[in-house]
């Protein structure tokens, strides 16, 4: 047991000073992961969900909110770039290797799923943030698929009249098309990979 002084704890004992401001840093912790999840699943829901409908659902007050996050558009940066992250870590371990339009359907196969999950936190950020710090932020997404698109290119996978630029842009429109579909319920989600595969492989097959 830690001795003390005059009674009092020493430092890193229960009680202490420093005992007490970690476990105050462990529990801001704590109510920002909250705060972040509520965000993802209420805009979910909804897209123009308040402040305050976010803070009850993380189970906080607003002002340990507004603590965190000042404003709203603040608050879906932090969502979307906890979103992005995530998405990072599980994108980071899809083979894309061998035949690049394999390991394309590969990527778009995992990248939709993560679309799926963050479609309604890019429609309430696109209505809050400039788009060229939407972009900016999918910066490292996009080099993924750049990439590939690229090597393909190379290898005579992917047709070379149209620049990689605007393949690119064609996989975000399809893929963000396919999210409003299954909205519509025109789509479901588990069609949807498939659906967005077919499309984009049609589209960048080059001509015999």
């Amino acid at each position: 047991m830690a001795a003390t002084k005059a009674g009092k704890p020493t430092r890193g004992e229960a009680g202490s000073p420093a005992h007490r401001a970690a476990n105050l840093r462990a529990d801001a912790q704590r109510n920002r992961a909250a705060i972040l999840r509520a965000a993802a699943d209420t805009l979910r829901k909804n897209p123009d969900a308040s402040m305050a409908q976010i803070a009850s659902e993380a189970g906080v007050g607003r002002m340990t909110l507004y603590g965190h996050f000042r404003t709203r558009p603040e608050l879906i940066e932090a969502a979307l770039i906890d979103s992005l992250d995530r998405g990072e870590a599980v994108l980071a371990d899809v083979d894309l290797g061998g035949d690049a339009r394999e390991a394309f359907s590969r990527l778009i196969a995992s990248s939709w799923l993560l679309v799926g999950e963050a479609g309604a936190l890019l429609a309430a950020a696109q209505k809050e943030l400039a788009p060229a710090r939407i972009r900016e932020l999918h910066r490292k997404a996009e080099a993924r698929v750049r990439d590939l698109l690229e090597r393909g290119q190379r290898e005579g996978a992917f047709r070379t009249d149209l620049p990689v630029s605007w393949l690119l842009a064609t996989t975000h429109v399809v893929m963000h098309g396919a999210a409003d579909e299954i909205a519509t319920g025109r789509l479901t989600p588990e069609e949807a990979p498939r659906f967005i595969d077919a499309t984009l492989q049609a589209a960048f097959a080059r001509s015999a």
